[in-house]
């Protein structure tokens, strides 16, 4: 039985500026799936994230996301949505519970005491919950960032280079907390720069110079490449690598033209 969608969006484009930074973009994410975005920086993921959840408006196109349509109803949207930043924006100064009821408050959460507790739990924050946030190493830092994202049962979360800086321990815990999210039905979207990363997403998609390069999950865009005529058992990165060599050419032959 087919997964009901949680996205479902054609045509989708963004320009700045006169550039376009999101060129026609289609995609159908089901519910409970953790989808990757790849490509280098400038590529077009963050904001292509931000189209698919209400963050930006596109230009043209059009779809859904949550059963809202991305248009009109982007407010309705963004009160679904947990959205973890790069860069870690708790306050420094408070200690992990007392960034914890901030963030309830602002999401106006009823029982905020017991929710907070319980994300404590969750996310084994409980035994730190009066350390203060900046004397977190990396890897805690981000575990509180999730908890902050998931506190007010979000359907979709996004996660922008969610493990950047992080060493590598830090990373695996980090993804076996968003397979269990997954597996109670949280729809995820994460962009990454890291291969093994993109292997532990259900499916992803590649973009470069805000065009869809490809998707599908891991198996079927190595096989969609070609790469495997060529060369035994190519992996991920040798795809990305032949992807980028490829539209490389032919953007700069359209800008010679």
């Amino acid at each position: 039985m087919t997964a009901p969608l949680a996205i479902d969006v054609r045509g989708l484009t963004k320009s700045f500026g006169g550039t376009k930074v999101v060129d026609g973009f289609d995609m159908q994410v089901a519910r409970g799936d953790i989808y990757g975005f790849l490509g280098p920086n400038g590529s077009g993921k963050t904001t292509t994230i931000r189209l698919l959840c209400g963050l930006l408006t596109p230009d043209s196109g059009a779809g859904t996301c949550l059963g809202y349509d991305v248009l009109s109803e982007s407010e309705k949207i963004k009160r679904e949505v947990g959205y973890m930043t790069q860069r870690f924006s708790l306050y420094e100064d408070l200690s992990i519970r007392e960034n914890l009821e901030f963030v309830a408050s602002i999401y106006g959460i009823r029982r905020a005491r017991r929710t907070v507790g319980e994300t404590l739990e969750k996310l084994n924050l409980a035994d730190r919950a009066h350390q203060l946030a900046g004397t977190l190493s990396g890897g805690w830092k981000q575990r509180l960032a999730l908890a902050a994202a998931i506190m007010h049962k979000p359907k979709l979360l996004l996660l922008d280079e969610p493990t950047a800086g992080v060493d590598p321990k830090a990373r695996r815990e980090f993804w076996n907390e968003i397979h269990d999210l997954a597996a109670e039905g949280l729809t995820v979207l994460v962009s990454t720069h890291y291969m093994d990363e993109a292997e532990r997403c259900h499916k992803i998609c590649y973009l470069a110079y805000g065009k869809l390069l490809a998707r599908g999950t891991v198996e079927e865009v190595i096989e969609q490449s070609g790469l495997c005529k060529l060369k035994a058992a190519p992996t991920l990165e040798d795809v990305f690598v032949h992807l980028m060599r490829d539209v490389t050419d032919n953007f700069a032959i359209k800008k010679a033209g």
